[in-house]
């Protein structure tokens, strides 16, 4: 088996690619905001718990810990442009809602809003801050999930979230999820008509 030369770089963050999500908050209009956040990631299943870490200097810092609250929205290639663009601006000059013309909903169990055009919403109560350097971890338990409608089977009722065409982030770049390989556990399925 060939080796595959590699070559040594100094510690960092290179675990890609990652979920480009839009992170919204605000206990009422006046605040409401939206941060685009890649580091992002499940923690535990039971109880559902998940994560979002972000720099203190951050607008939607102060706005998540003061309400302990945020919303995961998933974003699409339809949102691409707005995902990018709340990511690099501040929240502080605009109203991110209106520039991008998203709409907030404000959420069944949390104080945030949702963002009606994400096909899923995961409304997320904060259990504790976690200091860790250039970002604090807001840890947070999953109170409820939202989705859109149009990707459940109206017969099955089976979530096909496939079809809403997600994005992730890949080292500075946004990419479209590409083909399925298989499902979880395939590569171990009995296959009567593999030779």
């Amino acid at each position: 088996m060939p080796r595959h030369k590699k070559q040594q770089w100094r510690a960092g963050t290179m675990i890609y690619p990652l979920p480009a999500v839009m992170v919204s908050c605000g206990a009422s209009p006046e605040e409401y905001n939206i941060i685009t956040v890649s580091w992002t990631g499940t923690v535990c299943s039971d109880p559902a718990m998940c994560y979002v870490s972000v720099r203190k200097e951050r607008h939607s810092y102060d706005i998540i810990k003061r309400n302990m609250a945020f919303v995961i929205n998933l974003t699409t290639e339809e949102l691409a442009r707005a995902t990018d663009w709340c990511g690099v601006r501040s929240g502080r000059d605009y109203d991110k809602f209106k520039e991008m013309h998203l709409t907030p909903v404000m959420s069944d169990n949390v104080k945030a809003p949702l963002i009606a055009e994400a096909p899923v919403s995961i409304e997320c109560r904060v259990k504790q801050i976690i200091p860790l350097g250039s970002h604090d971890m807001f840890l947070a338990e999953v109170v409820s999930v939202q989705v859109d409608e149009q990707y459940l089977d109206p017969l099955t009722g089976a979530f096909h979230l496939d079809k809403a065409k997600l994005l992730a982030y890949n080292h500075g770049h946004y990419y479209k999820i590409g083909d399925e390989m298989g499902k979880f556990g395939w590569s171990v399925q009995n296959k009567k008509n593999t030779p």
